[in-house]
């Protein structure tokens, strides 16, 4: 899970915000998306730093950053610290990641345990209590236990911030009942035009020729992709579409109702998982009824629920070590790696089928990424 945004202070605040914001969207895990990802982050320019779970300025009572919360953290084995490097975490959280996903699309497609709304909702107890787990044992959330909330900027920003998350949640993975993983992964790469959309209508961003381009280029592309989709479905074509539109205005609500304060991946996890859940838990019955809660045992097996809320939850534990050890770029890369990956799995393991109309238009789209990533560090 994730969370981003605000103007940085010294190029050493904007060099870290990147490579959180890198991180942000990709740590979701909970969605099998990304979730949202490494397309998700693309926003800082000159004036926003898109994403990660941040900030509160004075006004909304939050404590001071804490000065930790960015280190790499690192392993205690014997008494002996280990600080994994980006040559294991990235290859890492590029498996946990690809199998979050392909995990997922198992259970509903291929198990036939078609309940979005009641997995979801799992995932987010488990790690609501992974994450208490975890503030206890292990000084991995330490950014979190020094991140001191008043009820009011809970009320006004975590609130708003989680009913957002939960929308994406929930849509991502219902759009997996309509589509292929392959065409999905196609779909998400308009998450970054969606996120600078967004900030230009609230004149957050300003818009630039180069902008433009790179907005009509990526565009194009999953147009193109979309175009050549053998199977398309217009349902699930809209609930995808809804999914990046609620992940875009939660990336950059954040930016608007937080500021100050830095969480990694984990430590957002730890604030919006508690909501999120009880938010899911209150659907459920309204939207899925009680049938996935009195069958998923007999239907898919404590074995599974276990393990496939364990990979989602790992993912966002691996998020933590990744912030710290790989530049923004590069993440950017491995998260284009990753894709490709798990387009090229959706066909192997699921039989799905792409077009070379497909190819070429998620092609153009990624290129529109890399070109906006390389061109803004330039």
């Amino acid at each position: 899970m994730s969370y981003p945004l605000s103007p940085p202070t010294s190029d050493h605040h904007l060099a870290r915000n990147e490579k959180q914001g890198d991180i942000d969207g990709r740590a979701k895990g909970l969605e099998g998306s990304e979730d949202a990802r490494f397309l998700s982050n693309t926003l800082s320019e000159n004036t926003v730093s898109l994403p990660t779970p941040v900030t509160a300025s004075p006004g909304n009572h939050a404590s001071a950053p804490n000065p930790n919360a960015n280190k790499t953290p690192t392993i205690n084995i014997g008494g002996t610290k280990i600080q994994p490097t980006a040559v294991i975490i990235i290859p890492i959280w590029i498996v946990l990641s690809s199998s979050v996903i392909i995990y997922n699309n198992y259970l509903y497609n291929t198990l036939e345990f078609k309940f979005p709304v009641f997995l979801v909702t799992w995932h987010l107890i488990f790690a609501t209590l992974g994450t208490r787990f975890l503030a206890r044992t292990t000084h991995l959330l330490d950014a979190a236990k020094e991140t001191k909330l008043s009820r009011d900027v809970y009320i006004r920003s975590i609130l708003p911030i989680a009913v957002l998350f939960c929308g994406s949640l929930v849509l991502s993975n219902k759009a997996y009942l309509y589509l292929s993983v392959s065409f999905i992964q196609m779909l998400k790469a308009f998450n970054p035009v969606a996120i600078l959309l967004i900030s230009f209508a609230m004149r957050m961003q300003d818009p630039s020729r180069r902008l433009l381009v790179i907005v009509l280029t990526i565009s194009f592309g999953v147009c193109l992709a979309s175009y050549g989709e053998l199977h398309f479905n217009l349902i699930g074509f809209i609930i995808q579409s809804l999914a990046v539109a609620f992940e875009a205005s939660r990336l950059v609500m954040i930016e608007i109702l937080l500021k100050g304060m830095k969480m990694d991946p984990l430590a957002s996890l730890h604030w919006y998982a508690p909501p999120c859940a009880l938010l899911t838990l209150t659907l459920l019955p309204f939207v899925e009824g009680l049938t996935p809660i009195l069958t998923a045992v007999s239907h898919i097996g404590l074995g599974h629920l276990f393990a496939n809320a364990m990979t989602a939850f790992l993912l966002n534990v691996a998020a933590v070590w990744l912030v710290g050890v790989s530049g923004g770029l590069v993440l950017t890369l491995a998260g284009v790696f990753k894709d490709i990956l798990l387009i090229t799995g959706s066909v192997l393991i699921f039989g799905s089928t792409i077009t070379p109309i497909q190819i070429i238009g998620y092609s153009i789209a990624l290129v529109g990424l890399v070109v906006f990533k390389t061109s803004r560090k330039a």
